[in-house]
């Protein structure tokens, strides 16, 4: 299966688009105007579970806002061989594009991808990013279940997170290697190693200016999503304005983890968070 992950994406989109001859249609007319059609002005990159769909569906009901074809267009990480033209296809006619209007999307593998933020900045030099962070463990274990309602994950939570070095041992090094390294270990059962995000940011730092990066925190996007909302229509430059309300999207639900395996986790991602905070200068409570 992880051979054939990148290919079986690819086709089950097409196959999806066959199946819908409208949808077909109105996708080959963007590609046939996709030399008119612009770049995105934003990305959120990340992070998987940490609120991105929620984030991005809000953001796309600005009237300033025009969102792409669809949400996570993954072509930095796992569609890049598509080329610029399949990508472009996603976003709005430029003739749309009014001053003072924006678009982007929200993938949230980009930050953790290994090559995608080479390619973004070789891309999109100038483009504004946003990063919504949360609490590690609690990322980590809905991953984990989300694996498994999706049958991905045949493991206990704590065999899959014992295991998960060996699964991603060299996975990196393979996808820097070869472009066309199929990215389904790495994509899938980084539970913990896409909570050191200290490790991710400072990549993307040496890429990116920190001007350009918004860093939101999950548990404040849910608790009081205006204060979020507002931080990120000011970053992206657009006027104020919110949406009626702030429905969550896609929240799955589960067990909770054992009180041991929780200080476990706790005590491993501790020295990661505080140098993230000192990094940042922002103190996210995670370790309270």
């Amino acid at each position: 299966m992880a051979e054939n992950f990148d290919i079986q994406e690819s086709a089950s989109q097409w196959f999806k688009l066959r199946k819908n001859p409208r949808l077909f249609f109105w996708w080959m007319y963007h590609r046939l105007t996709t030399p008119l059609r612009t770049l995105p002005d934003f990305l959120v990159i990340g992070v998987m579970k940490g609120g991105t769909t929620s984030l991005f569906n809000y953001l796309a009901r600005h009237p300033q806002i025009h969102p792409p074809f669809r949400k996570e267009i993954k072509y930095f990480d796992i569609h890049y061989s598509q080329g610029l033209g399949w990508y472009r296809a996603h976003f709005p006619l430029r003739t749309k594009m009014q001053p003072g209007t924006v678009t982007g999307e929200a993938t949230p593998y980009y930050i953790f991808h290994p090559v995608a933020v080479r390619r973004i900045a070789r891309t999109l030099p100038q483009t504004k990013l946003i990063v919504v962070l949360r609490n590690p463990i609690d990322r980590a274990y809905s991953h984990y279940n989300h694996m498994v309602r999706v049958g991905r994950e045949p493991l206990s939570f704590e065999d899959a997170i014992e295991q998960e070095p060996g699964r991603l041992a060299g996975e990196a090094e393979k996808i820097i290697a070869g472009p066309n390294h199929p990215a389904f270990n790495h994509l899938h059962y980084s539970y913990l190693a896409r909570g050191r995000y200290i490790e991710q940011l400072k990549k993307w730092h040496e890429f990116f200016l920190r001007e350009q990066m918004l860093i939101l925190q999950s548990e404040e996007l849910y608790a009081t999503p205006t204060t979020a909302y507002r931080k990120a229509t000011n970053f992206l430059g657009v006027t104020a304005w919110q949406p009626d309300d702030f429905s969550v999207f896609k929240q799955g639900s589960y067990d909770g983890l054992s009180p041991a395996l929780w200080q476990r986790l706790s005590d491993y991602f501790r020295p990661y968070n505080e140098e993230l905070y000192t990094y940042l200068g922002m103190n996210f409570g995670w370790d309270d």
